[in-house]
């Protein structure tokens, strides 16, 4: 294993800005301008993704609603005096979800939503690219819903999270040292640190993972109502996924494609967590036109403590990656006041804490604590339709003197051939620390709904 000191933090705009790690907030544009609070308030059909159990106080016989937010964000990397710079697409998280009552206390809904994902583009060559040159995750779930209110003031509700997802990952195989290195015993001239001599591209669909999404609501009176939800954990397996060895030139190639050509012919495993969800909150109408909301929310990231990527008859390319991260807290503030019937304002307020291990980062999902404020508003041109704007600006703190461990197998071959360590040690920390993510510009939603 080798270190490479690589150092994040993070500023953009967003008006659905991934959380840390690489889980998502973009279950509702009228919820993203109140800071992304919500489970203790009463959503109609979105409370199928924020809490199943406050379905059953949906004053409607159906409803559905929907939102697409756009995210365009920028990662900016200082390493040793130099700026290296990430050139993403634009990612487009969605969910869409529709309630209808059965009986007076008993209703059904089903929504479609990401609540996980990650797409980042450092390019091939980057002092970084033995940890991460480009991803891009997906992973989406299908939720039927029940809930029930057993009393007029409790309800419970439970979802089934049917999910799956898909992955694009490319990385670098050999650091460009390592080989500079590989050249100068060779006597074949020297090679540009920064350049990725090999890469790997790994594709695959993950199978199918199941989770509950279980949620009660208590309305203590017409000013004070409380909820709780927990969104349980799940492991997305790519089982077989696909491998391609891509070279930097006919020199790497001529090199090393003895040792990396066989990568071509054989699948890869790989696993990774989507952590437990734990939300308790409480809403509060001090006059009718006003309500003031604040979610408390416990992410279970301890459960990300190895990557692992296993090649079937190739064993001495697989990894063991440590990632060590941590559980955290999420603060969900928010406001909403009614103008007019027709017309309503929104703030908030939402604090992400960072489960990242500084001692094992990685740009795939470069992580700091983030604080990201936000406005919002509905208006409804017609009776029955609303249609929400939101806007989040993410600030992301500072994470400096950050290192990543990652596996060179040209380093293995070379130690194991002159039987000493003769690769450079691990780098030291850069003086320069700083910069990451996320910008994009509003969300939006239409919410038609039938009496």
């Amino acid at each position: 294993m080798k270190r490479l000191t690589i150092v994040a933090a993070m500023l953009g705009i967003a008006s659905a800005a991934m959380a840390e790690g690489y889980q998502v907030n973009t279950f509702s544009a009228k919820q993203e301008g109140m800071g992304h609070v919500g489970v203790g308030m009463k959503l109609g059909s979105e409370s199928v993704i924020f809490n199943p159990g406050a379905l059953t106080f949906m004053d409607k016989t159906m409803e559905i609603s929907g939102a697409v937010s756009a995210i365009s964000s920028h990662v900016d990397c200082y390493y040793n005096g130099s700026t290296y710079e990430t050139s993403n697409k634009v990612s487009t998280p969605m969910n869409i979800s529709a309630a209808w009552r059965i009986y007076d206390n008993f209703f059904a809904g089903v929504s479609f939503y990401t609540p996980y994902g990650s797409s980042i583009n450092w390019g091939r060559n980057w002092p970084g690219a033995a940890l991460n040159q480009s991803v891009d995750l997906k992973i989406f779930t299908v939720q039927p819903t029940l809930s029930w209110r057993i009393i007029p003031k409790l309800s419970v509700g439970a979802g089934l999270m049917i999910t799956w997802g898909n992955v694009d990952l490319n990385k670098g195989l050999v650091s460009g040292s390592s080989f500079g290195t590989m050249l100068g015993l060779l006597g074949a001239g020297s090679w540009n640190e920064n350049v990725s001599p090999a890469s790997a591209n790994l594709t695959g669909s993950s199978e199918l993972a199941l989770g509950v999404n279980v949620g009660a609501m208590y309305d203590i009176n017409k000013q004070w109502t409380v909820g709780a939800s927990f969104r349980s954990k799940m492991k997305m397996h790519v089982k077989a996924g696909d491998v391609t060895v891509e070279y930097a030139n006919e020199t790497a190639q001529a090199l090393l494609e003895t040792n990396l050509q066989n990568l071509n012919y054989t699948n890869f495993d790989a696993s990774m967590p989507c952590p437990y969800v734990l939300t308790a909150g409480v809403s509060y109408k001090p006059i009718e036109k006003l309500i003031l909301a604040f979610d408390l929310q416990l992410n279970g990231w301890k459960a990300y403590d190895y990557l692992d990527i296993t090649f079937a008859e190739q064993e001495a390319f697989n990894q063991h990656l440590k990632k060590d991260y941590k559980n955290t807290l999420t603060y969900h503030l928010g406001a909403q006041y009614a103008v007019t019937p027709r017309c309503d304002l929104r703030c908030g307020l939402m604090i992400d804490t960072s489960p990242c291990n500084k001692d094992y980062y990685n740009p795939e999902t470069p992580g700091t604590t983030r604080i990201e404020p936000s406005v919002g508003l509905s208006f409804s041109p017609l009776k029955g339709l609303s249609v929400d704007l939101a806007f989040m600006y993410v600030y992301g703190t500072k994470a400096k003197n950050c290192t990543g461990e990652y596996d060179d197998f040209i380093a293995k071959t070379l130690n194991s051939m002159v039987g000493t360590q003769i690769l450079p040690p691990p780098l030291a920390p850069s003086p320069l620390t700083t910069s990451y993510m996320p910008s994009s510009p509003p969300s939006a939603s239409a919410i038609p709904s039938k009496k």
